[in-house]
Order: structure tokens, then sequence, then C-alpha cells
């Protein structure tokens, strides 16, 4: 993996953590953080090595939105120049999204506008409790457009209007109580819960780990029901047959466990 300037990445026992580094900033996105999220995760797609993708962020803050003078150049931008930029970082929030490996935000300090986009497009969410939250896009005139397709399917429409019409600030128990975390934790608490779910998803087949990820997305935005129905019954007909299905059936049936969990 590269060296990148405003982005880590870290691999320790098939964990890739990607580390938001610009701690003097609280870690506010500008374009070449954005294109190293892009470049990292799409890097990361591809590496064998890698079975779960941890984000978070150095120093105070998980993620301050927006970078202060990348906000002041893009508010010089024309039309044109303005959608190739929020198409850039559509593209970022994207790329997690879509990520094969399952995905985990671990989010503290502060939590504001597009970082939401960060955290909604990964699989699972965990925060502190006093972590500060806010889609304070409407303050500024303007509205969370790129997050907007992930934080919805998140936390649903009227949870959005909600929280996108006010650009209210809430807490971390609050951000739970929207299910736009999964759990919230006094500060202490954090590492030993993402632990607890690293544990559960290592057991699990990486290639089925995938496939099911592959299935959900697909499932929610691709297929109408009566095409999922010979969809499905092709994926599981796959899965059986392949290297992997065949191990982890062979291993329930022995009483054993699977070689990717030994």
């Amino acid at each position: 993996m590269k060296e990148y300037q405003n982005i880590e990445f870290q691999l320790v026992d098939k964990i890739g953590t990607i580390w938001l580094n610009r701690p003097e900033k609280h870690n506010a996105m500008n374009a070449e953080m954005i294109g190293e999220i892009i470049d990292c995760f799409t890097a990361v797609n591809d590496m064998k090595e890698v079975r779960i993708v941890v984000i978070r962020g150095r120093g105070k803050s998980f993620c301050a939105g927006a970078d202060l003078n990348y906000m002041k150049g893009i508010a010089e931008f024309g039309y044109e120049e303005n959608y190739q930029d929020s198409l850039h970082l559509a593209k970022c929030f994207n790329v997690i999204y879509t990520c094969k490996k399952p995905t985990i935000a671990i989010v503290h300090g502060a939590a504001i506008g597009g970082a939401n986009g960060l955290l909604a497009a990964c699989d699972f969410v965990y925060c502190a409790d006093e972590t500060k939250f806010a889609f304070a896009e409407v303050k500024l005139g303007i509205a969370p457009a790129t997050i907007s397709p992930y934080v919805v399917k998140r936390i649903g429409e009227f949870g959005a209007r909600d929280l996108m019409l006010t650009g209210k600030r809430f807490l971390g128990k609050e951000a739970e109580f929207y299910r736009l975390a999964n759990k919230s934790f006094p500060a202490e608490e954090v590492d030993e819960q993402v632990n607890k779910t690293i544990k559960i998803l290592m057991s699990s087949g990486p290639n089925a780990m995938a496939a099911c990820k592959r299935l959900i997305y697909d499932i929610s935005n691709n297929l109408s029901f009566d095409e999922s129905i010979d969809y499905t019954a092709r994926l599981i007909a796959e899965l059986r047959a392949s290297q992997e299905g065949q191990e982890g059936m062979a291993s329930f049936l022995e009483k054993r466990k699977p070689d990717w969990n030994r």
C-alpha cells in the first residue's frame, strides 16, 4: 500500500484500518483527502490479506466535515466545476458503500456534515456517547446532497427530515436512536465493542460475506421481487458449489473450525 498525505493505512491481523489523518484540522475533508479515501478503498477491495476495513480519525475528532479552505475554493466555482467536485465526493461515499469487505466506522469527538456520509456508508457504526453529530448543511444555505442516499437508507425518510431540515446537533445516544449508529457507548468501551464485532466477523467466510453484501445491495437497489427469485437461487447454488462453501459445510458436519477461522 502506498503512503498518503491525509490518511494512513494500517494492516494488523487482517484488519485494515484507514485513519483520517489531519488531526490539526479535526480531520476535515479536502479534495486531496477525498481522493486518497477513494484510492485506498479501491486498493483494499482487492487485497486478499484484508478481511475487515475500519475507518476512524486521528486526534480529537472523527471528522469535522469540509475543510474551510476547501469550502472557500468551491464557493468560487461555477456550476460545472461544482458538479465535478460533487461527483468526486459522491464517488468517495459510494466506494465505501460498495466495498466487498465488512466496514466499520469508529466515531468520536465530532461527525459534522459530510463526515456522516463516511460513516453512513459503512456496515457498522460505533460511537462514543459524547460524540457530536450534525447535518449542518442547511445552516450554510445548501443541502446534504451527496451523503443523502446512504443516510436515508440507514435512518429512513422521516428521521432524515428531522435531522437534515433542522441541522440540529445531537449526541451519540440520539444517533443510536435514529439508527445512524449501531450502538453508542462510553468512550472507554467503544474499542471493546468493535473487537467483539470483529471477532464475530472473522468467524465467517470472507467470500460468503462479500456475496452477502452483494446480495443485500442487489436486493435493495437493482432487482424486482420477481427477479430476486431466480437471482437468489443462482447465488446460493454458486456458493454451495464453491471451495469456501464446501469447506464451510464440511467443517460443520465434521464439528471442526473451517480453515478461514483457524
